[in-house]
Formats: C-alpha cells, sequence, structure tokens
C-alpha cells in the first residue's frame, strides 16, 4: 500500500534568511532517503512547506513496507578463491563464514573480465515505521546550520527549540522520536488568529487545514507570491510605482517572517525627503523591512507599505507603530547627512592613512595614491579629462569615513557623490566617485563615461594585483576580497564599452604602482588567466558556443574590446562550407607541430617540389599581405572569408603531399609551409576548435 508521507517540524522563528534554503534542503534529504530505502514508489511530486516557526515536507507515493529483494555480495574471484586442486582457499571460506553460507552454496558469476562468487539471498521488505525515524533524524542532522542552539537540560541540538513533530504516513501516525519530541498528528497555527492547536486528519490535508484553521499560508513561494499581489495592489491604489525587480531579497527575507501576510500603508513626514533617497530606502528596508513607494519619475514618496503578520480590520495600531519606529531611524539619517557635510571629502583623505586596506598592502592612503596614478594614465590613453579623473579617483574613498557610510556601507560610493557635489567638485568628479565601484554586482550598470571609466578600472586592477601578488587568490568557494566580481567588472567595462585598452598593459600599469618586491613577478600573467577563465564564462552567459569561445579565448586576447568582433567573424566563418575542411587542416597541422619543431622563417620557392605544396605557397604569399591589412582594420569577418579561399589549396596539399618525407631539407620546407600556414589562419581565432 502506497500513501502520501507529511513529516513537521515545530519550532520557534527560525533564521528567515536561510529559511527557503533549509526547507528545500529538507525535503530533498528525506525524500532521497526514503528512495535509497526502497521505500518511495515514483518520483516527483515533492512539496516543501516553510513558514517562520516550521519546515515540513510531503512526499506521496510512499509504501508502508519495502518489497522483498535479492541481496547480493561480491566475493573473492575463482582464482584466488580455490587452490591448484579446486578446494576453497581461506579467502573463500571467511567469505562464506561472513554470508553464513558455506562455499558450495555460493554462485560464479563473470563481470566480462574474470569470474568471481557471488551470495545471494531474498530478504523480506521491513516496514516503514522502521525507517521513518532513522530518516529523518538524519536529514535534519545534514541540514546547512551554521550555529545549533541547546535548550532546557537536554542536549538535543537544532537552529532553534523544537516544540512539536508530526509524522505521518497517510492518516496513520509513524511512530519515532526526534530532537527530543515524540510524534503525533497535532500542530500549531497562526501565533494569534488560529482556532487552537490543529488536528491533521490525513497528510495530504496538511496544506488546507493549516490555511483554513490555523491561518497559516505553508508554501513558501504561494505566500511570496500573496505578498507581491497584496503589494502592487496597494501601490496601485496609490498610483506609486514599488521597483520590486530591486527588492528580491527583501521580499524573501518578508516572506519568511510571515505567516499569513497583510499589507498597510505608512507615511513619514515629507521634511525627511531632504535627505538622499538612497539612504531613507535602506533605513526603511534594512531596519523595518519597508517597502519604499515611488511616483512616476522614480523619486522616493514619503510612504511605504508594511507586511505584516496579522490581518485585522482596523489596522491603525499596527499602522501608527510602525509609524512611530520608522520616524527615529529616518531622523538618524538625516543626523549623519548632516553632520557628514560639516567637512569636505578632501579634508578626509588624510585620515585615510589610519585605515589599514591590507597589512601588506598599506593604508587607504596609499591604495588611492596608487588609484590616482593609474587612473590619470587610463583617462589619458582613452582621451578623457585626465584632471577630472585624477581629482575623482583622490577622493574616491574619502566616504568611507562619514557617518553614513559607516551606518550603510552600501552607500559608500554614492554618499562620496553626493557630498561631492555639496563640496563643489564639478559634475563629472562627482559622477566617478559614485560610479567607480560599478559594476557591483551581476548585470550592474557601468560607469557611464570614460572619466568614471578610468577610476573603476584603476580601483579593481589595484585590488585585483595587489591580492593576487600577495598569493591571496580565490579558492574553492573562497573570495574573501570578491576577485571573481572585480574580475568580471573589469571585464565587463573593457568588453560592453568597448574601450580600446590592452589588459596586459593595465595589469602592468597597476603592478608598477606597488614596490617592487611586494607582489610577485609573475602578478600580471597570473591575474590575465584568472580573468579568461571568468571571460569563458561571461561569454557563455552572452549565449556564444564553447567552440567559439575557446577559439578565441585560447589566443589569450588581452584586447577585450576587439574580443565580440572575433567572436562574430568566428560564428560567421563557421557557417561557410569550408569552414569545416580548414578547421581540420589547421587541427591536422597543429597535431604535426606538436610533435616535430618546425624552422624558424618562410619556405623556401627553391625546396619546393611537388605542384600542390607550390600550389599553396602561392596562396599564401597572395593572402599573408591581403589578411594583414584586414586584421590590422579589424575587419575580421572579412580576414576569414578570404581566408577561406584557400581550402583547395590546402586540401590539395593534404592529400598529395607527404610532410615526412625521408629527406630532410624537404620534409624541413614543407614543416616550415605548415607553420606559416597555421600562423596565417589562427591570427583572428585558433580555428582548429571548431573541429568536430
Amino acid at each position: 500500500m502506497t500513501d502520501t508521507v507529511l513529516v513537521e517540524l515545530l519550532t520557534e522563528e527560525l533564521p528567515p534568511k536561510s529559511l527557503e534554503r533549509l526547507a528545500s534542503t529538507f525535503a530533498h534529504n528525506v525524500k532521497e532517503r526514503l528512495f535509497e530505502a526502497t521505500l518511495r514508489a515514483a518520483e516527483g511530486g515533492v512539496t516543501a512547506f516553510a513558514t517562520p516557526r516550521r519546515l515540513a515536507v510531503l512526499i506521496p507515493g510512499v509504501r508502508a513496507m519495502q518489497p522483498e529483494r535479492t541481496i547480493e555480495r561480491k566475493g573473492p574471484a575463482v582464482a584466488s578463491g580455490l587452490d591448484k586442486e579446486g578446494r576453497p582457499t581461506q579467502a573463500l571460506l571467511g567469505f562464506a563464514r561472513s554470508c553464513g553460507t558455506v562455499p558450495e552454496a555460493l554462485e560464479r558469476q563473470s563481470d566480462g573480465k574474470a569470474e568471481y562468487f557471488v551470495f545471494r539471498s531474498r530478504k523480506a521488505g521491513e516496514s516503514l515505521d522502521q525507517h521513518l525515524e532513522r530518516i529523518v533524524r538524519e536529514s535534519v542532522k545534514a541540514l546547512p546550520i551554521p550555529k545549533l542552539m541547546r535548550w532546557g537540560e537536554s542536549d538535543v541540538e537544532f537552529a532553534r527549540p523544537v516544540h512539536g513533530l508530526v509524522m505521518l504516513h497517510g492518516s496513520r501516525v509513524v511512530p519515532g522520536r526526534v530532537l527530543g519530541r515524540d510524534s503525533g498528528n497535532r500542530t500549531q497555527g497562526h501565533r494569534f488568529m488560529s482556532r487552537g492547536e490543529l488536528e491533521v486528519h490525513h497528510a495530504s490535508e496538511y496544506e488546507a487545514t493549516l490555511e483554513r484553521e490555523g491561518k497559516v499560508v505553508a508554501n513558501f513561494g504561494k505566500r511570496r507570491e500573496t505578498i507581491v499581489r497584496r503589494l502592487v495592489e496597494a501601490a496601485s491604489t496609490l498610483g506609486a510605482s514599488l521597483h520590486l525587480e530591486e527588492r528580491e531579497a527583501l521580499l524573501d527575507e518578508v516572506t519568511a517572517l510571515v505567516e499569513w501576510p497583510a499589507v498597510y500603508v505608512g507615511e513619514f513626514e515629507r521634511a525627511f525627503l531632504a535627505v538622499p533617497q538612497e539612504c531613507l530606502i535602506l533605513t526603511m528596508q534594512q531596519n523595518q523591512k519597508y517597502f519604499p513607494l515611488f511616483d512616476a519619475r522614480g523619486k522616493l514618496l514619503p510612504k511605504f507599505l508594511i507586511v505584516s503578520n496579522l490581518e485585522v480590520a482596523d489596522p491603525s495600531a499596527i499602522i501608527d507603530g510602525n509609524q512611530r519606529v520608522v520616524r527615529p531611524r529616518l531622523a538618524d539619517a538625516r543626523f549623519f547627512f548632516d553632520q557628514d557635510r560639516k567637512q569636505k571629502l578632501e579634508a578626509r583623505v588624510p585620515q585615510l592613512g589610519t585605515v589599514v586596506f591590507h597589512n601588506q598592502l598599506g593604508t587607504q592612503r596609499d591604495r588611492v595614491q596608487r588609484i590616482t596614478k593609474t587612473a590619470t594614465v587610463i583617462a589619458e590613453r582613452l582621451g578623457a579629462n585626465a584632471g577630472h579623473a585624477e581629482r575623482a579617483a583622490h577622493l574616491c574613498k574619502a566616504d568611507l569615513l562619514t557617518g553614513m557610510v559607516g551606518e550603510f556601507p552600501e552607500l559608500q560610493g554614492i554618499m562620496g557623490a553626493y557630498y561631492a557635489r555639496h563640496d563643489g567638485e564639478p559634475e563629472p568628479v562627482a559622477r566617478a566617485i559614485e560610479a567607480h565601484y560599478q559594476p557591483r554586482f551581476a548585470n550592474d550598470t557601468l560607469p557611464s563615461d570614460s572619466v568614471a571609466a578610468s577610476v573603476a578600472l584603476a580601483d579593481k586592477l589595484d585590488t585585483l594585483v595587489g591580492i593576487f601578488g600577495i598569493g591571496l587568490a580565490p579558492s574553492g568557494d573562497k573570495d574573501p576580497f570578491a576577485l571573481r566580481r572585480h574580475g568580471l567588472g573589469v571585464l565587463r567595462i573593457l568588453f560592453e564599452r568597448a574601450l580600446p585598452l590592452d589588459l596586459m598593459d593595465l595589469l602592468l600599469l597597476a603592478k608598477s604602482q606597488f614596490p617592487a618586491e611586494v607582489l610577485a613577478d609573475s602578478v600580471a600573467v597570473d591575474v590575465h588567466q584568472f580573468m579568461l577563465e571568468r571571460l569563458r564564462n561571461y561569454l557563455r552567459e552572452r549565449g556564444f558556443e564553447v567552440s567559439e569561445i575557446d577559439a578565441v579565448a585560447s589566443q589569450r586576447p588581452t584586447r577585450i574590446d576587439l574580443v565580440q568582433p572575433r567572436l562574430e567573424a568566428v560564428r560567421s566563418f563557421r557557417r561557410l562550407p569550408e569552414s569545416e575542411s580548414l578547421a581540420v587542416a589547421n587541427k591536422r597541422i597543429g597535431n604535426i607541430l606538436k610533435k616535430t619543431t618546425a624552422p624558424d622563417g618562410p619556405a623556401e620557392l627553391a625546396l619546393l617540389a611537388e605542384p600542390a605544396e607550390k600550389a599553396l605557397f602561392e596562396a599564401l604569399t597572395r593572402l599573408e599581405p591581403e589578411v594583414a591589412s584586414l586584421i590590422a582594420n579589424e575587419d575580421y569577418d572579412a580576414a576569414l572569408r578570404l581566408l577561406a579561399t584557400a581550402r583547395e589549396p590546402v586540401d590539395r596539399f593534404f592529400d598529395e603531399v607527404l610532410v615526412m618525407c625521408d629527406e630532410p631539407l624537404l620534409r624541413a620546407n614543407r614543416l616550415a609551409l605548415l607553420k606559416q600556414l597555421g600562423d596565417l589562419m589562427n591570427q583572428v581565432a585558433d580555428i582548429s576548435k571548431l573541429a568536430a
């Protein structure tokens, strides 16, 4: 008989930021262990539930009893299990004893390589009741909980104190004890809105029972959808916007904090809008979990939405309480803003000398000096205003010492721009101070102009080269200095803004700002390799195929702005009928040259003996200057199309000419011709990577 299994742990309030992960992991763990125990009859249909005070999983198609099954144990090989006279060896006798039988009862089986002894027996199935307690215990133990708690006088440990355990198979309670609680069929609903203790009559009725009688939306996803719908409805009624796409993390956190969501509108004094809206937004979101509202121009309104865990006919007390709580928070933000503006950013720069960036790399003041020099050179290379870049780099870290950034580190750069404008700095300088942290995350906007891009590149390059240079490259999932994010940021700026800068030159420029003895000599090469790995992932996300990416990335490009035109040229080339043949020929050239060394310099006309090699030589002589001209003009598509015309002499050469002939001079000349051909074909990309 199969039926639905329900397991629920009723707890104190669980950590909201990890709630959804805990629930999905718990459900996965229980499901997998049921399969391992051959108690689950079918895949699919597993539902995880998560509320602030419970983790639960609903799994249909679970057997009450395991099917009878064959137990098979592999023993020693026949060759080692029997001696020359065919008598059992000690190895075979020991194996038979461990199986509770005699050697004569063992079967023989071949795996295609050798024949070995095998013991088979039939084992009666065990009941779900014999396994479910163990399965739940193991599933709980495997949860990703960084810190465990103990409560009362017991030695039981979990993320939060546990108050109840439900284990049902259909309508039957499966006996067991987990985390100090005996299983049953009773649970709790909403702390204040439930009818009281709830009895779950059948596992399949769990969700409906909680919602109908307990005022709990147990499904995390459904609860989140309800919150989104009610937020949108409330904002629409007010004629306001929510920008929910920017508040996914807040939505998840609020969903993990409520069981029966209700949305109410709160207000604050319009005078607070004199404070930069980023400060007010962070205050409301981080401290109070409110959703800010915006007008049609994206300006903050003096209203916000509250997601409450209580649905009441008259919410005035809830609204008044939240408005009273948020007011001093906003007043703190206004205080920081007013106090910070009493001291100019310029006056804060010397104080950066007291802030250590890294004990091997100096202070933030040292770092600012390096960034300033690097940004100035980059701006000059881009033809941007070097003076503005120098000034922005000089001031870019000064806001780290302000009260507002001390309270909200997420505002670094943003507050620097506000304070720079207040100090009378030029607008490009203020804009660059804000933008030099961009991109802060995946799909974030990029610096909008060359001055800002110069400072942003200088900042990221300094971190990459400095941290790599002292041997702290990322390893596994550990990346405490966010070097992967910095590397991707540099790549995105160079790639998407098509800046004509050489990445290796930039790395060497950043390296030159450090004392020679501080960094490893190979740091520029090491960081370049690290960034090429990031580049491959980035290009895959942009829709390029792996073979196309390999063809370009294997050339170890340093002009990242030219990577996209090279990729597009490769994509266009592979559509040509000649591409496959030339890719295979290029791969063949590579294989030949790996096994032997070609002489330096081009092939000699006087040593060409066969008509096919003469034809190839003539084709190369004609194509080389034309291809070089096209590549110099960055017309990679035309260059590859021109190379495609070499298919006939290339195919003929490989059909008619023996490269590794016995005559040393002819062999060396043919190897030189092949090397010349390979060098010509691979100037845009390594087209051998396109070969199937």
